[in-house]
């Protein structure tokens, strides 16, 4: 398989497993401190990769040289996340994906300043029409809902961790020395684990582990597999390969399959009108999948 392809088929189960991850994460979200289960799920990501290195013998003394690229890397990767939940203290999920749709934008633009990538007409083009086609399928085609978003102070912070997201595709290809995919998620996942708790130890003294409902359980699991470990390799992979706006661009999709996992797990069906984004989406897709 070419190199690109499998770079978009890598974003595309990407953007699948982490729409996963916000359904599921929808129905425990009154269960557990955010924080309390991000923390855990780092720290389980780095037990499985951990495991998979080993297994596989990628890991080395000379693949851990420069641990600075990895303190950023992993910084980076722990400021989205906590951003996100501070966030989320002042403002609706709902605002913060609106916001989450200027990300493919911002990392086209940090990916010209870090490696020269320079984003041409069309892909321009194809990054418009995505972040349309989200922001109708995220606001259900109601004009409305759509004018009467306010940008207040939480939507100001999430910006900010949405910036770290974007800086973090480009710099992850710049720093990454030929090093293997695995031992370098490792090495970035054990600096965000270590961000995070930094932040968050209070929020794991007070969560009683014991009486957490099943759900909870399978959802930090989900999260700590797919949606961190695996979400991880396919996202490093993917840089590798591809341009960091068509990277990025994969986000679009994100609001498509939470509608899937949703329709699956409940039975959700949206109006029709909200297809119309998600053609819009597609179409970009395609777009980006010309070279």
């Amino acid at each position: 398989m070419r190199p690109h392809l499998a770079g978009h088929l890598a974003m595309l189960l990407f953007s699948a497993i982490v729409a996963g991850s916000f359904s599921l994460g929808a129905s425990v979200a009154n269960d557990i401190s955010p924080v309390a289960l991000n923390t855990v799920r780092f720290w389980v990501a780095v037990a499985i990769l951990g495991i998979v290195m080993k297994l596989t013998g990628k890991g080395s003394r000379q693949t851990f040289k420069a641990p600075w690229r990895y303190a950023i890397l992993g910084g980076l990767y722990a400021c989205y996340f906590v951003l996100m939940f501070m966030a989320l203290k002042s403002t609706s999920p709902v605002n913060l994906s609106v916001v989450f749709t200027l990300t493919p934008v911002m990392a086209g633009g940090f990916g010209y300043f870090l490696l020269r990538q320079v984003m041409s007409p069309r892909i321009a083009l194809a990054l418009a029409i995505g972040g349309a086609g989200a922001v109708w399928v995220i606001f259900r085609g109601d004009l409305s809902a759509f004018l009467a978003f306010e940008v207040g102070s939480g939507e100001a912070l999430y910006f900010w961790g949405c910036a770290a997201h974007a800086i973090y595709t480009p710099l992850a290809r710049r720093l990454n020395r030929g090093t293997h995919v695995i031992p370098y998620t490792f090495g970035t996942l054990v600096a965000a684990a270590i961000w995070i708790t930094g932040y968050g130890w209070r929020d794991l003294l007070v969560t009683d582990w014991t009486n957490l409902p099943n759900l909870v359980w399978i959802t930090i699991l989900y999260i700590a597999v797919f949606a961190t470990s695996v979400s991880s390799l396919l996202l490093l992979f993917a840089t590798q390969r591809l341009p960091s706006s068509k990277v990025m661009a994969y986000t679009y999709l994100v609001p498509t399959w939470v509608i899937a996992w949703e329709f699956i797990r409940h039975a959700y069906v949206p109006p029709g009108i909200v297809l119309v984004g998600v053609a819009m989406t597609l179409i970009a897709l395609l777009l980006l999948l010309r070279e």
